[in-house]
């Protein structure tokens, strides 16, 4: 457990915190939090203002609202035939986080292994080590950032019990294709193992690309937690709201563990976003287009500028190498860019176990304004 608690506070809550502290001293340009910074459709605020005033304020039945249960039903199926029983397969969670952690508590026990894609959001690491388990990375290289099948495949021992996978993957914006998941799903088949899918960026694809639930792959229903959120598809990252879909059996494992974590949330957020799920596909393809011209402007302008850009095909992250502006050390070189020019990002060493892998990487947001990002670009030219 030493190791477990070392990593939770370790190199990665200091970095964020100190970056965000920067970013306030210097008044610099946050291209490293992960927020949008305009808020998510005005008729979904208005569904949360008004379930406020008409009282939607105490305890929501523990597995969620019913119309957000069935609204989540009706996504499914809308966007990935996929059928479920809203009474038994549908669990709203506190965000993705929580139901992440809900579901490692519910499948390892202390010492089992826990295989997930290397770099990782970071709370993979503090929920694995809470659940006692011990996580084993698989990393995705750069500079195409694809899964390696056979070093999957080498990572799985007898002490294995989850996969823990992301798609599309936050920091790298690799999307998983239809090869590299049959593959998983073939070695989950195999192994007969959990999976726990990790799939909040589904409708933030690029270039005509398309999200594959893993689920539907064959012989992965009745092992798959497939994990959603509404946080970053409506740009309302602080209502919390996520969900688990699955079997019975598996949404009743996972809110075995939620009820003792939170044991509800957003009681006047679940109507708000249960209307949001029902939006036209207007919306849907708006946001997609919206953050697909931040992302071509962003890596337009940084490679202008001479770093090496590493084009996400899906999240709203993107990687840069900054070797050929000299620099070699993702930290140090986060450390100095507020200073020197007015803008904050994130290193990727913050999102490995082996810092040495992701040194001479940097991860920039850009779910931002247009006028933000081209404010950060002109601040750039500094270096």
């Amino acid at each position: 457990m030493r190791a477990h608690a070392q990593r939770l506070d370790g190199l990665g809550t200091t970095i964020f915190a100190e970056m965000s502290a920067l970013a306030v001293r210097t008044g610099a340009v946050n291209l490293g939090q992960g927020l949008p910074d305009t808020d998510g459709p005005d008729s979904v605020l208005e569904a949360a203002v008004d379930a406020i005033r008409a009282g939607a304020n105490q305890y929501p039945p523990g597995r969620g609202i019913p119309a957000l249960r069935q609204a989540i039903v009706d996504h499914q199926r809308r966007f990935y035939g996929l059928e479920y029983d809203p009474d038994t397969q549908v669990l709203v969670t506190t965000g993705a986080t929580e139901a992440i952690a809900a579901a490692l508590l519910a499948y390892v026990e202390p010492g089992d292994e826990v295989i997930a894609l290397e770099p990782y959001y970071d709370s993979y690491a503090a929920c694995i080590a809470m659940a006692g388990g011990r996580r084993v990375p698989v990393t995705l290289r750069a500079p195409d950032f694809r899964l390696d099948l056979d070093e999957l495949r080498a990572a799985v021992t007898p002490r294995t019990k989850v996969l823990l996978i992301n798609s599309p993957h936050n920091p790298t914006g690799t999307v998983l294709t239809d090869e590299e998941l049959r593959g998983i799903s073939a070695i989950a088949v195999e192994h007969d193992l959990v999976v726990i899918t990790d799939e909040v960026y589904e409708h933030l694809i690029y270039d005509g690309g398309r999200h594959r639930p893993l689920t539907a792959y064959d012989g992965m229903a009745d092992r798959t937690v497939s994990i959603g959120s509404a946080g970053k598809t409506f740009s309302v990252t602080g209502w919390k709201i996520g969900w688990v879909t699955g079997t019975p059996e598996v949404v009743t494992a996972v809110n075995t563990s939620k009820q003792f974590l939170t044991y509800v949330s957003g009681a006047p957020f679940q109507p708000a976003v249960a209307g949001a799920l029902a939006l036209g596909n207007d919306y849907f393809d708006g946001v997609r287009a919206g953050l697909q011209h931040r992302r071509d402007l962003l890596c337009d302008g940084l490679e202008s500028l001479g770093f090496g850009v590493h084009r996400p095909q899906g999240t709203y992250f993107v990687t840069t190498d900054i070797r050929p502006l000299g620099h070699t050390d993702g930290v140090e070189f986060c450390r100095m860019l507020p200073e020197r020019t007015g803008v904050v990002a994130i290193p990727h060493q913050v999102f490995y176990d082996n810092l040495d892998a992701g040194r001479p990487l940097v991860r920039w947001a850009f779910c931002k304004k247009l006028d933000v990002l081209e404010e950060a670009l002109s601040r750039l030219t500094k270096l």
